[in-house]
């Protein structure tokens, strides 16, 4: 995950996943092999006017050494399984402008349609 939310140390991170997971039905899923987490997955239900009832998908990498392995593909199939299951209508994310073959993964090889842009101030006072 630190090569997703660089910004984190490891206490914050800590303490956000357990405040999502307590109030926001944060998910989060791995898949390791041994030790060694290969690929995460971070993701809750949500239900808008717009989507209806749907999964966001907060979070997911793949270490880099471990990228191009399709362990990204299985981890997002499961969450699809897991939205199907759970009787939720799709599966939305976001992802960062710079993240090109992250957006090629999500369009060519997992079939999402690009709908949106996501917007954000951060300087609220």
């Amino acid at each position: 995950m630190q090569q997703l939310r660089q910004h984190l140390d490891q206490q914050t991170y800590l303490e956000l996943v357990k405040e999502a997971q307590e109030k926001d039905r944060y998910y989060l899923f791995a898949l390791i092999n041994g030790k060694e987490i290969l690929s995460i997955v971070g993701f809750k239900p949500m239900i808008t006017l717009y989507y209806g009832r749907f999964i966001w998908v907060c979070d997911l990498i793949t270490d880099q050494i471990h990228r191009s392995k399709g362990y990204g593909e299985r981890l997002l199939q499961f969450v699809h399984q897991w939205a199907k299951d759970n009787h939720y209508q799709s599966v939305a994310l976001s992802s960062g402008l710079q993240r090109i073959d992250a957006h090629r993964f999500y369009e060519e090889k997992m079939d999402y349609d690009k709908v949106s842009y996501v917007f954000r101030k951060t300087d609220i006072h």
